[in-house]
């Protein structure tokens, strides 16, 4: 049977709350008004999978219990927790906006869409999800989900990647929002549930559980999988590195990374850029002040970062000599209280394994040093 076409936006309004309240996923932060609470969770999930950031929302709550707690924490503290996360920057601006509302504002996060929009790290969507959830505000909050499922439903072939349309598409569904704050609540997260659960990215839209089918344009039309339209996405810039893990009296070498760029602040594994082969990878060592005395294992690993993708060739060394001034040996308790991003995840399991046996260095594949 041919569905009807969409007459009215208002139509979807009821179907939508109904499939909401009875659907919805029990996620920890849609039981709460608490603006922190609410704040932390949507700066959490920007870029990041629901499922990833359920046990960080749980840790990061139980250190850090109110703004306050969140403002005077130490970074080093603050970063171990993001670990793993990514996007490292949403910590300190998720900090630095703490500390403007336990200082600027009395504890007190502001209740309206202008205001949160001042803080830092807080854009059009975060102010928006936060204003609606914990206020009641009738904020269109509009993500990716939402940008996906009103796409198809319209059957409108804008390129969300242009502003130009987010805008539009926000000033259509900003009229048609309920009026009690507990609908207006509802309402945004059951646009967004509705764009994770059912209208999915990645594949066809689940129509035959969709609540709005038979309003939906691009499902009548049969242009609902090819919406919504996004221009492509530069290609990613491919950068070759060579890492070291230098062990040396039970203890590896981290160096911090600078205040800016990539991944600033945060602790890495000493790394040359390039791809060094193992008499290249020997001088740089040298160079750095370090003498090898054992091969214990080259590694491979690849990490991919929005704009960038790293390949990245790694070599276990043992080694004498302190290093330039930079470098800090950490045992195996100081190496779990740095923060070290998940590019280096490879190298860190390979570190916590030569620091796992009671601070020993383990040779992997025995073998002396291509260099002596």
């Amino acid at each position: 049977m041919p569905h009807a076409p969409l007459t009215t936006l208002s139509e979807i309004v009821p179907p939508l709350l109904a499939w909401y309240r009875a659907n919805a996923r029990d996620l920890p932060w849609r039981k709460t008004r608490d603006s922190y609470r609410v704040w932390v969770s949507e700066i959490m999930l920007q870029q990041t999978r629901v499922a990833a950031v359920l046990g960080y929302y749980q840790r990061f709550l139980s250190a850090f219990p109110s703004v306050e707690a969140l403002a005077h924490a130490p970074e080093e503290r603050l970063m171990k927790l993001w670990e793993g996360l990514g996007y490292y920057s949403r910590a300190r601006n998720l900090q630095s906006a703490a500390r403007t509302v336990a200082t600027d504002l009395g504890g007190e996060f502001p209740d309206t869409y202008e205001g949160l929009l001042a803080l830092p790290g807080v854009g059009d969507y975060t102010a928006s999800a936060v204003a609606s959830a914990s206020f009641g505000r009738r904020e269109p909050a509009v993500d990716g989900n939402v940008l996906r499922v009103f796409t198809r439903l319209t059957d409108c072939h804008g390129d969300i990647a242009d502003p130009k349309t987010k805008k539009s598409i926000r000033e259509q569904i900003e009229p048609i929002m309920p009026i009690e704050p507990e609908d207006i609540r509802v309402f945004n997260q059951a646009f967004m549930e509705l764009g994770a659960v059912v209208c999915v990215p990645g594949g066809p839209p689940k129509c035959d559980v969709c609540p709005l089918a038979d309003s939906c344009l691009g499902r009548r039309l049969g242009t609902a999988e090819s919406l919504p339209v996004k221009s492509p996405k530069k290609a990613r810039r491919v950068e070759e590195k060579t890492v070291f893990l230098f062990s040396r009296s039970g203890k590896i070498a981290l160096r911090k990374r600078p205040s800016d760029g990539l991944l600033a602040g945060l602790w890495e594994f000493p790394n040359a850029d390039g791809t060094l082969d193992e008499a290249a990878a020997g001088a740089q060592s040298i160079l750095w002040g370090l003498t090898p005395s054992a091969w214990n294992q080259r590694l491979t690993a690849k990490h991919i970062f929005s704009h960038v993708e790293w390949h990245m060739t790694g070599y276990v060394l043992e080694v004498s000599g302190d290093g330039p001034g930079d470098f800090f040996w950490a045992d195996g308790p100081e190496l779990e209280k740095r923060a070290i991003p998940s590019a280096f995840a490879r190298f860190l399991s390979e570190a916590k394994i030569l620091l796992g046996e009671k601070g020993t260095e383990k040779n992997l594949e025995g073998g002396t040093s291509p260099w002596a």
